[in-house]
């Protein structure tokens, strides 16, 4: 057994001009994952908890409660939430724009460090086929160094060759596969967020028809001012 893993770390050092850097990438790569992993965990749900708790709240017409219901949840929606309860005198199309602004900053911050683990996953393969060309290249100046071209002589390029592949291919396998998952996971969410938001306009507009039925609105496609 240990035998095979000093010839596995042999293979490995052969190929050392590419195994290392994205032996170092890969652990960038799973340490942000990992990172947007927990990040995500149960966001769906205190979502849909957070806006059922704050359509109730304004259905009651309670304001003042649904912006300290905001205030206290520490789910990424409450924050958009919030801004759009800030808003006084607004229409309603004015009020979409806002809250979408808002939910697009939202998911930013959730898809940070993405664009990493998708670039190292489509660059892994060209950083092993250069550490495949740089093996091929030492295979060939030993040739040339001592005229034989017997296997021993070009063993030591072929493994650091097809070490190089195998590791550049390893890496981009499983970093794609680590930043398909995440994209799902960040859509997922998004949907979730877009519905909503529309469940959070609704209320809003259920609050402005009560207001309405007591005293003189605000124009036709406007939100009355928010009342704490």
């Amino acid at each position: 057994m240990n035998m095979e893993l000093n010839e596995l770390l042999e293979l490995l050092h052969q190929g050392r001009l590419t195994v290392y850097p994205l032996g170092v990438l890969s652990v960038i790569v799973f340490a942000i994952g990992l990172e947007r992993l927990w990040r995500y965990r149960g966001l769906d749900h205190a979502t849909r908890e957070l806006t059922r708790k704050l359509v109730d709240t304004l259905v009651r017409h309670d304001l003042s409660a649904a912006r300290t219901l905001c205030e206290a949840s520490s789910t990424p929606m409450s924050e958009v939430f919030g801004e759009g309860l800030r808003w006084r005198n607004i229409a309603l199309e004015d009020l979409n724009e806002v809250l979408a602004t808002a939910r697009n900053e939202m998911l930013s911050e959730l898809r940070r460090g993405l664009w990493f683990i998708g670039t190292i996953g489509s660059l892994a393969p060209y950083i092993g086929l250069l550490g495949t060309v740089v093996g091929i290249m030492v295979a060939f100046g030993a040739i040339a160094e001592s005229g034989d071209a017997g296997f021993e002589v070009v063993s030591a390029g072929i493994s650091e060759a097809l070490i190089a592949t195998a590791v550049g291919l390893l890496v981009a396998i499983l970093a794609l596969a680590l930043y398909n998952y995440l994209q799902v996971r960040v859509n997922a969410i998004a949907a979730t967020c877009s519905r909503a938001t529309e469940r959070f306009v609704q209320a809003l507009l259920f609050v402005e028809a009560g207001t309405d039925d007591t005293q003189e609105g605000p124009t036709h496609g406007e939100l009355s001012p928010a009342r704490g």
